[in-house]
């Protein structure tokens, strides 16, 4: 499997250029997608889930040419947008239902079927007969992808599936990701990095509607070895800071002093330490530099 975005625009009436050229490849597995908010991630997200049209360019699932075959492509895609809103008063058993039904699993042998299977990975067998509207905001998620499994898709797409969960329901969610990742293509949009180290293989750095970067998590970190210092300064020299060197992010410590780290080829002088890169670093990295990939 294969997902190829190529040359991706998307500006609305209003003016503001969401998406810029946007190009990138991957296959089988997990792709973060990081960027902040505002980036144009929610509306690259639902360009690919064919909810809305770009202006121009090209989405291919293998052989499938997705903008000019959009059911097909709605037959085997699992979509959890930001946003997931379900019906009052119904149980998680009979929505499932519902949207088994909806999907066209016809037969009722098959929809028990893979309701069970996944109402049994995503941890909600237990609380199958109880409002959906009633779930904490951890087991909604949770719900958000027991429905998009229900018809075995082969491309999956969450956006900003973490914001605002417990870091134990965070950890359960991403768990469940982490299990039908190996079988499927994963697009995995988010602004927060940790979501992003331990769980995909491929990633891209989104801002401003440009692809700045695309690497692994582990090719990101490596190209700074040797490359990132730190120093702790007094808060009235961060201003100094940041027009001296290149600041990639500062944080106070236990001291009340600012620990800055910043992007050098070389020792900045000799205050500074070197310090051993993060995903972090690289994502801050690839913002403030702006640096772009040609398609």
């Amino acid at each position: 499997m294969n997902l190829t975005i190529r040359n991706l625009c998307k500006t609305y009436n209003n003016g503001v250029q969401a998406l810029d050229n946007v190009c990138f490849e991957t296959g089988e597995g997990m792709f973060g997608l990081l960027g902040p908010n505002g980036a144009g991630k929610s509306t690259l997200m639902r360009t690919i889930a064919t909810l809305q049209r770009p202006d121009s360019g090209s989405i291919a699932f293998d052989d499938m040419d997705v903008l000019k075959d959009v059911m097909s492509l709605r037959k085997i895609l699992g979509y959890l947008p930001q946003e997931f809103g379900v019906y009052p008063k119904t149980s998680a058993s009979d929505l499932l239902e519902y949207l088994a039904l909806l999907k066209g699993i016809t037969s009722a042998k098959n929809r028990e079927s893979v309701i069970m299977y996944a109402l049994e990975l995503t941890n909600l067998y237990e609380v199958r007969n109880e409002y959906v509207e009633g779930f904490s905001g951890g087991m909604k998620r949770r719900f958000g992808i027991a429905q998009l499994l229900l018809n075995d898709p082969k491309l999956i797409i969450v956006d900003e599936p973490t914001a605002g969960l417990d870091p134990a329901e965070r950890n359960r969610f991403l768990n469940i990701l982490r299990e039908i990742a190996s079988s499927n293509i994963i697009i995995f949009s988010t602004h927060i990095v940790d979501d992003i180290k331990d769980l995909c293989n491929d990633m891209a750095v989104l801002n401003k509607g440009r692809i700045l970067r695309q690497y692994s998590p582990s090719q990101a970190v490596k190209e700074l070895e040797g490359k990132i210092w730190t120093k702790n300064i007094q808060g009235i020299e961060i201003s100094d800071a940041e027009k001296t060197f290149e600041l990639i992010s500062s944080k106070f410590n236990a001291d009340n002093l600012i620990k800055i780290r910043v992007f050098a080829e070389a020792k900045p002088s000799e205050e500074f330490e070197p310090a051993v890169p993060s995903l972090e670093d690289a994502y801050f990295t690839a913002l403030s530099r702006n640096e772009t990939v040609a398609p």
